[in-house]
């Protein structure tokens, strides 16, 4: 608290900055609330002419690459159909109900266990385990919130932007052996994955563990802390995944293709073309220049080694 005061008594810029994108977000323009917000959260100046780390890329990204296929694939909906087209329906978790209004929702049709979420955002999900015990208004209550929220005003994350909100039903899934769901983050350059990301206890104590596609471990964070404890062993069908993630981001400039594996199967989760929104604190500035040498923003600006 007292080094963000001294910092506003020190630079009004800084103080104005945090003004405006509390107060009047929808008069700014993509790029200043973009570059506002990265100097708030990152404490320097964005290069837009020449960005050279992860992060910084992301931002050029949301700026300047609209392609409205993208809106298609972070839709949690029409996404559906469009993984089903290209490596098949076996890979997608069922929808069992979709409303335009939480007043709509009707569970009485629904089995008792099942998932509500939006389709347009992040975070807007609700587990039932049990029917008997499920808080119903609750569940409306939050899902209606979301419901009124457009997530590209949250960092300029442009994909959402024109994705037409619903609310759905889909199947409860949970690996009978482990009795979690732990979510496989595979992070795709030009149709190529390089680093996979493991979420686990995301619920209790949220922590990620790094590996690249060999399945080694990377001693690095981005944003959550990893546990060297906690062993994952190699998925027996990590081949597959990886292939898999090649399929659905070819000719994609980057996107993160998440899938979950229960019970040895792969079933796919989500696109996300903004890591963290682009603010992500990386524990290895080597790692955000590697990633970042990944991104080819145009023709032969394609970098980075392992």
């Amino acid at each position: 608290m007292f080094k963000k005061l001294r910092r506003y008594l020190r630079d009004p810029k800084f103080a104005l900055g945090c003004d405006l994108i509390q107060k009047h977000p929808n008069w700014m323009s993509d790029k200043f609330y973009i570059e506002t917000e990265w100097r708030i959260v990152v404490g320097y100046k964005l290069d837009l002419k020449n960005p050279k780390t992860f992060n910084e890329k992301l931002q050029w990204l949301k700026l300047y690459d609209h392609n409205p296929l993208y809106t298609t694939l972070v839709d949690k909906l029409r996404v559906k159909d469009w993984v089903a087209e290209k490596i098949g329906a076996q890979y997608v978790i069922p929808t069992l109900a979709v409303w335009e209004s939480a007043d709509d929702i009707d569970i009485s049709q629904l089995p008792d266990q099942f998932v509500l979420k939006c389709n347009h955002d992040s975070g807007s999900v609700v587990i039932c385990k049990e029917k008997s015990t499920f808080d119903l208004n609750a569940a409306k209550e939050k899902l209606s919130k979301a419901l009124q929220y457009n997530w590209y005003s949250e960092h300029r994350e442009w994909a959402y932007k024109n994705v037409k909100p619903y609310i759905f039903a889909e199947a409860y899934m949970v690996d009978q052996k482990t009795n979690d769901l732990p979510d496989y983050k595979i992070f795709t350059f030009n149709g190529d994955p390089k680093i996979i990301q493991v979420d686990f206890d995301r619920f209790v104590d949220h922590k990620r563990n790094l590996y690249d596609t060999e399945w080694n471990f990377i001693d690095a964070t981005i944003l959550y802390p990893s546990s060297k404890d906690r062993v994952f062993d190699k998925p027996k069908v990590l081949d597959e995944m990886l292939k898999l993630s090649k399929w659905l981001s070819s000719g994609i400039r980057h996107v993160r293709v998440d899938f979950y594996i229960i019970n040895n199967k792969i079933y796919f989760g989500e696109m996300t073309f903004y890591h963290e929104a682009g603010l992500g604190q990386f524990s290895s500035n080597d790692l955000g220049e590697y990633m970042g040498g990944l991104i080819q923003l145009s023709d032969g600006q394609i970098s980075g080694r392992v």
